[in-house]
């Protein structure tokens, strides 16, 4: 029957690998075992499944993922009962999801198949759109999530560098590995209660009839991620935060948030609270050990082959120079597609555009660049002036040599600048990317 779905929906018939992920499902085997059965890549894996589980959604009018899938054909089995003839079998390629089994030649009986069932709240996360490749960072982050446990795990990185998208096309290979899932867009005023209400509403919801309303909806936060395991994703972390302060400073009110970080990194739990934004929590160092359930990511740019892709969408792949434009826009996907989009409008190349070593910040660049630099404190604003002073990378002692900033102010305005990703640091040496060097410049 699945086939006769896909087939309805896409024109085309289950391949080998769906084929293998639906059986693979139905005997209650995970990605990672799937995986290797058919010597694949776990996360093309993951994310042909996810694919998969969409078109079926799709078809049959509910939410269809890995966990629930085998209970979801015997549901729609049962309501189209009328078109079956008694003893008849739904089949997956060869393979029956009820009636008398009969397995393929060389496949073992199926194990028991999960029945559990995986409950999400994802209507606030957005759609994924173009997606470029961050392999590398895919795999850490699962690693991380679903071998090493991390309880806390944030994704910093300027506006437009593509934390949301990394984070949107993690929960989309991830989520069935959960009890519960959910996305949470962080508004200018999140305050706790709010966001602890949102999730006793998804518990409230998928709870059975006949179990006690204070089981769930009177536990404070941190029960449900005990309870249960749970992915939490907080997207706009850096609305939390107060503008013109050093980064990660708790707006008032919003300290509740903090005891809330510290408990779930301390407490034992199998869940995991994934954080978004431009900036992390004090409480959350840059560096972290592999002895600790936090992880940082602060997100960079895309690499050299990966951003050709952004100036081949706008005609510009040919353009002499290519890689020297990407370098100078720190291979910001956002950057690159701001300044794509002003040559192709002008008919310029990057010869032009680079002309005399000058940095163009077309106006919408600037507007989103402006974004990030409200948030600085005056005394951030302060140091980012002495960078512009210096044509090469500098270090701390260069930088008191200017004697316009006490050493405690200057540590703690270089430490709050690089968890803003305002700043690069290459060993004892600290740069200003070109771009916030040119809109410093410009101010």
């Amino acid at each position: 029957m699945a086939n006769e779905i896909v087939f309805a929906k896409t024109g085309k018939h289950l391949d080998d690998l769906q084929e293998a992920i639906l059986r693979g499902t139905m005997q209650g085997d995970k990605y990672t075992k799937i995986a290797e059965e058919i010597h694949c890549n776990e996360s093309y894996v993951r994310d042909i499944g996810s694919k998969l589980w969409q078109i079926l959604s799709e078809e049959l009018g509910e939410d269809i993922n890995k966990k629930n899938f085998h209970s979801a054909i015997k549901r729609f089995q049962v309501s189209n009962s009328s078109n079956f003839a008694q003893g008849d079998v739904v089949t997956i390629g060869n393979f029956n999801t009820c009636g008398e089994a009969r397995h393929p030649p060389n496949i073992p009986n199926p194990h028991p198949p999960n029945q559990e069932t995986s409950h999400q709240d994802l209507s606030e996360m957005p759609e994924l759109g173009n997606f470029y490749d961050r392999t590398p960072q895919l795999q850490t982050l699962t690693t991380s999530i679903l071998q090493q446990n991390s309880h806390l795990i944030t994704i910093t990185g300027g506006l437009g560098i593509g934390k949301t998208s990394l984070a949107v096309k993690l929960v989309q290979q991830i989520k069935d590995e959960f009890e519960y899932t959910a996305w949470y867009t962080l508004d200018e005023f999140p305050t706790i209660d709010k966001l602890q209400s949102k999730i006793r509403q998804l518990f409230s919801n998928s709870e059975k009839p006949e179990a006690s309303p204070t089981n769930q909806t009177d536990l404070p936060l941190i029960k449900y991620l005990q309870n249960h395991r749970c992915l939490i994703v907080l997207d706009d972390i850096h609305n939390l935060f107060s503008s013109g302060e050093l980064a990660g400073k708790y707006k008032p009110g919003y300290e509740e948030y903090r005891s809330l970080f510290k408990q779930i990194e301390k407490l034992s739990h199998q869940s995991c609270l994934l954080l978004i934004g431009w900036e992390p929590p004090k409480e959350v160092p840059q560096l972290t050990s592999q002895n600790t359930p936090i992880r940082t990511l602060q997100l960079t740019g895309l690499d050299i082959a990966v951003a050709r892709e952004i100036l081949r969408d706008h005609g510009l792949a040919e353009t002499d120079n290519c890689e020297t434009l990407i370098h100078c826009y720190q291979g910001n996907p956002l950057w690159l597609k701001s300044v794509a989009n002003l040559m192709q409008e002008l008919g310029i190349g990057a010869n032009e555009l680079l002309l005399n070593d000058s940095i163009l910040l077309p106006e919408d660049l600037k507007d989103v660049l402006q974004q990030q630099f409200s948030r600085l404190s005056e005394l951030e604003k302060q140091v980012l002036s002495l960078f512009c002073r210096e044509s090469e990378p500098v270090n701390l002692a260069k930088l008191l040599e200017c004697g316009t900033v006490r050493s405690p102010d200057l540590l703690n305005a270089l430490q709050s600048l690089s968890r803003r990703c305002f700043i690069d640091k290459t060993g004892s040496f600290y740069t200003l990317p070109p771009v916030l060097r040119q809109y410093v410049q410009e101010l």
